[in-house]
């Protein structure tokens, strides 16, 4: 069921629908002990007599509120209201990272710059013991300030506590039943897809489908259907980098790469490693930036001299063009 705004759960008051899945609907609402504005995600009343459903959901509260980090949605609350279940996380405003992946893809310094944030969190949660196993372009959010935050740990898997049994199914995360695959179609790991056991270098396996769709602006493995992604994401890998958002560096398409090998033991063994590297690269391509464009400058400033400059032209002036010209070539 929906509920209207004035509607009362607890100290939260709604004030408007912001979306909904199949984990539940979310609601903008108005904390009135603390006097602010906050996320609810409530689960459906058909859903409350599914023990999996609401242990799931119970789940991503245990899940976040026991993570502190940035690049992670804060959890306020959880409670039980008149038989509602909800969870309480933070207001964020912004849009999702599946609206802001254009058909060309983005520029490689920006999508390292958000890959970056999205593996530190995942490291903070994989510190944790914790496997999110739903990575998306919709379930990663951009907020105004350009900050990204991991949101939905509905399907988090504890590691410390005992897996549900996971058989191969062709629904997406929010069509999953019980006794079906938890994941989404597009993104999950080759040992989501055979309903194996998923550890942390799942996601690490989500997190290069991603990256390689906000580079190229195509996913890695789409197909006609489900069964045909699945089959892909086995069997086959993703096609060669587009060139449609510039070059990409081949140190870049090597770490997708990476991420993307269909052994988990031949992947990134963790998400800092591959924070650590995509830093490194960017530091990299700062610096070659920073030359490209001080050679460009001096390019222009030896044309003019040479332009500018008469064969009776003073000893101390041929001095500095000679200078110029070395630190062109430097």
């Amino acid at each position: 069921m929906s509920f209207a705004p004035d509607t009362q759960l607890g100290p939260y008051k709604i004030i408007s629908l912001i979306g909904s899945g199949g984990m539940g609907e979310v609601y903008r609402a108005r904390d009135t002990r603390l006097l602010r504005d906050v996320a609810l995600k409530v689960l459906p009343a058909s859903f409350t007599n599914d023990p999996d459903r609401l242990r799931r959901f119970e789940q991503e509260a245990r899940a976040v509120a026991a993570l502190n980090h940035p690049n992670i949605v804060s959890v306020y609350d959880v409670g039980n209201s008149g038989g509602v279940h909800y969870i309480v996380s933070e207001l964020l405003e912004g849009e999702t990272l599946r609206q802001r992946i254009t058909p060309t893809g983005m520029p490689s310094r920006k999508a390292i710059e958000l890959a970056v944030q999205l593996a530190n969190g995942l490291a903070a949660a994989h510190e944790q013991g914790i496997v999110h196993r739903d990575l998306k372009p919709e379930n990663l959010f951009i907020t105004r300030a350009g900050r990204l935050k991991i949101l939905d740990f509905g399907l988090a898997k504890l590691r410390r506590e005992r897996a549900i049994d996971e058989t191969v199914g062709s629904k997406t995360a929010a069509q999953t039943e019980a006794g079906q695959v938890l994941g989404t179609a597009g993104y999950m790991s080759p040992e989501q897809v055979k309903g194996e056991a998923a550890d942390h270098r799942s996601d690490i396996f989500s997190f290069g489908s991603i990256f390689y769709e906000m580079l190229n602006g195509q996913r890695a493995f789409k197909r006609n259907t489900s069964a045909e992604t699945m089959t892909a994401i086995l069997n086959e890998d993703p096609p060669e980098f587009s060139l449609k958002s510039g070059a990409i560096p081949p140190a870049l398409e090597r770490i997708v790469r990476h991420c993307m090998e269909k052994q988990p033991g031949q992947r990134f063994q963790s998400a800092h490693d591959i924070a650590f590297d995509l830093e490194s690269l960017s530091t990299t391509c700062t610096c070659r930036a920073a030359v490209a464009r001080r050679r460009s400058c001096l390019r222009r400033v030896v044309k003019a001299e040479h332009a500018g400059a008469s064969s009776q032209a003073a000893p101390h002036n041929v001095s500095q063009r000679d200078h110029l010209e070395r630190a062109l070539h430097a």
